[in-house]
């Protein structure tokens, strides 16, 4: 992949148009891309990055769209990135725009325009460009299929972040995993470790479910057993729990068929006893139930003898009844006369005594022709008690017209009241809504303002503090410097004085005879002596280490510096010059305005819904004003009708009412006498005739008496039975025909009478011998069918638990099969003597060739010293497989890649990018990366390592690739003649370019 141009509009700190050559730059292999802190040199990377996936790298792809845009920028300029590219063998253009707020066409305020996506491809033949698609998915998909790489990929190979490759050599192996893994996509290796430990805790799950269940019935065979089966204590999972439960319910099923071949043996014997025992019991009962009829027998008898006279006595009574029941209807008949006379004399006196006083004593004709007259005289009043009902309606109807001119006139009133003040009213409340919405306009004016205020305080805040944090930052660094300078100094002043002092130092070696080191003379005349001030190798060594010590602190010290200076700039170009403080007042009282206005603003909807309100009521009190007149209208006509109807009626009844309240009254009064005067003849005439039908049925009675053989009716009363009193003595007497013709038939028995004669028979013992078999019978029978069940159940669990087992023989070998893959994959197992986990394997393989391929650069940059080498050695109880070691070869050991030093660490991350970036192109499927970026870190190199990490990035070139320094350090400048510089301004950030 090589990159050939770059344009930006609106993009970051740049807020035109801004292009980039990357032909022109790529032609000297090594290019410096440089400028001021924040002014947007890693923008610059942000672009390419954003053109080929849409997003920008790392921890600034969380803010997209609106964020990426300049504020710099017009309002009018739309966010645009295009790169020319060649990839694959085809040269493409990407052009993105992302997602924006501009001013509406039409109108005031702001719209949003949706992000767009072209894609083109340049074709040689026809030397024009050909459109490919507008589809950000495809583009998307294109791009990364041509690439090889995802965007975190790509992050990592083509922009070499450096800070992250250093916190990868002191990176722990879990750390270094996750990186790797990244950038490998062994996530289906993840997956394999996952599939077969799922696999595993379900094979786990079966196994345990069928051992429990397999426990289960054991534990019911155990409980049907009895104590005849022992089944020791078992948990589900346990290796050979199956043939433990099949043996154990063996043993208990021969148990229980022995148990069953007993207890039939012991019920054949207690139903022998049983069948004995019941027959002798039936002829002792037999024998005792006929001796008990005989004596029975002699005691009715005796008892039959003793109630003779009584019984005589009952049938002299029978007779006399049936003799009665002759005259008794007579009787019934003579008393309901008496019944009914009685009752029709009562009801004749309490009528009498309510009638007048001249008609109490009036016969039953006076009192009918009496009746007659009131109803006469009711009969006339008809007319006028229908002509009283209709002055009832009309003044009814007059007052219920007076309510209403009532309620009317109140309505008139408070109508004509409210609606004087509407005008009034009503211009009030839209004084109100208009204040309202001019406080809204003025919140939202003062809500930006406001806004805008915050951030340029909080960013003077930050601006005061980081001013006295890089003058502390300043000092640090001058005091750094001084001491670099001191011990350099130092150090030169100790190598000078060894070197002066190295004659003295070789001497000290020779011998009398042997050949010199340095002449390979055998002859030494005149060794040199060691003076006063001689240093050995040991000091010079200790010197250099402090120069070393001193330069790193001073590199420190300048990062710090320079991080704070960055960050001093970026506040102090939001914030500007203004004092802390008096943005801080601009900023409250900000507040406190957009305070009142949202206050005031939020009034708005109550005047709305006010307004609303009040012209829904002036609509309603209008409409019933105009109603309640209408209505007060038609009322004047119809009350001047009713007065006139209720005079005339007036008229009319007082001569009808005469001395009653009413005409209603008058008649009532007549109607009561009327039904009085009837009611007490009909009282009359009914107690005349009852009278006369209890004379004839006191007649018929004496001749029915005396005909039947009674002296009197009473004698013939008292003789007459009831129902019920005839039933019991006719049951009395057929109750005793029937007792003695029963005692003759037993008496006369022959098997009774030959039972009577022999001796009484012991019945208790006779039933306390078949008692007692009868319970041996059961307890026999009851044996026997438990033990027969016993065996059945056994049996049957029994098969059960076999084809449990059958079934979980292959899913145990299963479980064990898996289980092994699973623990040698997740390295729990012991036969993983390195616990390894599967993808760890596979990204140990991986760092074994990104360290190969970084050794390569990393030996040429520190002149043979440092090699890096892939260890899977494990640390402490932890797991193996993605340690990183260097090699010193000046030592010969092998150490930590943590002990490196500061520029140590930067060449060794350095090479780690670019070794990184080889494997991970390979694994892309070869794809050629010709344009390389690396970003800082070159601040911490001495000259002399500098020179050395800058010949290897300009052997790159060998490969045709071209490398971007992203870097601040002055020193490249001198050393890099390509460059891209980026410089800052108040109205945005602009790109100066210079060739070869």
């Amino acid at each position: 992949m090589r990159l050939h141009r770059l344009d930006i509009t609106a993009f970051g700190p740049f807020g035109g148009t801004q292009s980039v050559d990357f032909d022109a730059l790529s032609a000297a292999g090594l290019f410096l891309l440089h400028g001021p802190t924040g002014a947007g040199k890693t923008s610059v990377l942000d672009a390419v990055c954003y053109a080929l996936y849409g997003s920008v790298p790392g921890a600034r792809q969380s803010g997209q769209g609106t964020s990426l845009r300049s504020d710099h920028a017009a309002p009018d300029t739309r966010t645009e990135v295009t790169l020319d590219l060649t990839v694959a063998g085809r040269r493409l253009e990407i052009t993105r725009q992302p997602p924006w707020e501009r001013p509406k066409l039409r109108g005031t305020g702001m719209t949003t325009d949706k992000a767009q996506t072209w894609l083109r491809e340049y074709d040689a033949t026809a030397g024009t460009w050909k459109d490919l698609s507008r589809s950000h998915q495809e583009i998307g998909e294109e791009i990364t299929q041509l690439i090889g790489m995802s965007r975190e990929q790509f992050c990592q190979v083509v922009l070499l972040p450096q800070g992250d490759f250093a916190r990868f050599l002191r990176a722990d192996a879990e750390a270094r995993g996750r990186l790797l893994g990244r950038l490998f996509d062994t996530q289906r290796f993840a997956d394999v470790e996952k599939r077969l430990a799922d696999r595993r805790r379900a094979a786990e799950a079966r196994v345990r479910e069928g051992d429990a269940a397999l426990l289960a019935d054991a534990h019911r065979m155990q409980q049907a057993a009895g104590t005849a089966m022992e089944l020791p204590e078992l948990t589900p999972g346990e290796p050979g729990l199956a043939d433990t439960v099949l043996t154990a319910a063996a043993v208990a099923r021969t148990t229980a068929r022995e148990q069953l071949d007993i207890a039939r043996c012991r019920l054949d014997a207690a139903e022998s006893a049983h069948a004995a025992a019941d027959r002798a019991l039936a002829d002792a009962r037999e024998l005792a139930r006929l001796q008990r009829r005989f004596t029975e027998a002699q005691e009715r008898a005796r008892r039959l003898e003793e109630d003779a006279d009584a019984h005589r006595a009952a049938q002299a009574r029978m007779e006399r009844a049936r003799k009665a029941e002759t005259v008794a209807p007579a009787l019934e008949l003579r008393e309901a006369a008496e019944t009914e006379h009685r009752r029709a004399a009562a009801a004749e006196a309490a009528v009498r005594a309510r009638l007048p006083r001249h008609l109490s004593d009036a016969g039953a004709a006076g009192l009918a022709a009496a009746a007659r007259r009131a109803a006469e005289e009711l009969g006339g009043l008809d007319a006028a008690r229908r002509a009283e009902q209709r002055l009832t309606a009309l003044r009814a109807e007059r007052a219920d017209l007076d309510r209403q001119e009532r309620a009317d006139d109140e309505i008139l009133a408070d109508a004509d009241g409210w609606l004087t003040g509407w005008d009034d009213t009503r211009a009030a409340l839209q004084t109100r809504i208009d204040t309202a919405q001019d406080a809204a306009a003025r919140a939202e004016q003062l809500a930006e303002r406001h806004e805008a205020a915050r951030q340029r305080l909080a960013a003077a805040a930050l601006r005061d503090r980081l001013t006295a944090e890089a003058e502390q930052a300043a000092a640090d660094e001058r005091a750094a410097h001084a001491r670099e300078l001191a011990a350099r100094e130092d150090w030169l002043d100790v190598r000078e004085r060894r070197l002066s002092g190295i004659a003295a130092e070789l001497a000290a070696g020779l011998t009398d005879g042997e050949p010199c080191a340095v002449c390979g003379a055998t002859d030494h005349p005149a060794p040199a002596r060691k003076d006063a001030g001689h240093v050995d190798r040991t000091a010079e060594e200790q010197a250099l280490a402090a120069c070393r010590r001193a330069e790193e602190e001073h590199a420190r010290r300048e990062r710090q510096l320079s991080a704070v200076r960055e960050k001093l700039a970026a506040a102090t170009a939001e914030a500007g010059d203004t004092p802390t403080a008096d943005l801080a007042r601009e900023a409250d009282t900000l507040e406190q305005q957009w305070a009142e206005a949202r206050r005031a603003a939020s009034a708005l909807h109550a005047a709305h819904e006010e307004l609303r309100r009040a012209e829904e009521e002036h609509r309603r009190r209008t409409t019933a004003r105009q109603e309640a007149q209408l209505r007060a209208a038609s009322r004047a006509a119809r009350r001047d009708t009713l007065d006139r109807e209720r005079a005339l009626l007036e008229s009319e009844l007082a001569e009808a009412r005469g001395t009653a309240d009413s005409v209603a009254d008058r008649a009532d009064r007549l109607q009561r006498q009327a039904d009085l005067f009837t009611e007490a003849a009909d009282a009359a005439r009914l107690a005349e005739d009852t009278a006369r039908r209890l004379k004839d049925a006191d007649a018929r009675l004496a001749d029915a008496a005396f005909r039947a053989g009674f002296a009197t009716p009473r004698d013939a009363a008292a003789a007459l039975l009831d129902a019920a009193g005839h039933r019991e003595l006719q049951s009395r007497l057929d109750a005793r025909q029937s007792e003695e013709a029963a005692v003759r038939a037993i008496l006369a028995e022959a098997d009774t009478a030959t039972a009577a004669q022999r001796p009484p028979v012991a019945l208790a013992d006779a039933e306390q011998t078949a008692a007692t078999a009868a319970r041996r019978l059961r307890d026999a029978a009851s044996a026997r069918d438990a033990a027969a069940r016993r065996c059945e159940e056994l049996d049957r669990l029994s098969r059960r638990a076999t084809a449990f087992a059958r079934r979980l023989a292959p899913l145990r070998e299963e479980y064990d099969r898996v289980a092994r893959l699973a623990a040698l994959t997740a390295g729990t197992s012991a036969e993983n003597t390195r616990r390894m986990r599967l993808e760890s394997y596979v990204l140990a393989a991986r760092l074994e060739q990104v360290a190969a391929a970084a050794t390569a650069r990393l030996e040429r940059m520190s002149s043979g010293r440092y090699t890096l080498v892939h260890s899977d050695d494990r640390t402490g109880r932890g797991r193996s497989g993605l340690g990183l070691h260097v090699v010193d070869a000046w030592t010969g050991r092998e150490r930590d890649t943590a002990t490196l030093s500061g520029g140590e660490t930067f060449f060794a991350s350095l090479a780690l990018a670019l070794g990184l970036a080889d494997v991970v192109t390979d694994e892309a499927g070869g794809v050629r990366l010709d344009t390389l970026f690396i970003d800082e870190g070159f601040g911490s190199l001495d000259d002399q390592t500098l020179d050395e990490v800058l010949d290897v990035l300009d052997s790159l070139r060998e490969r045709d690739r071209s490398v971007g320094i992203v870097s601040h350090v002055p020193d490249l400048r001198r050393r890099i003649h390509a460059q891209l510089e980026v410089v800052k301004g108040r109205s945005g950030s602009v790109l100066r370019q210079r060739g070869h």
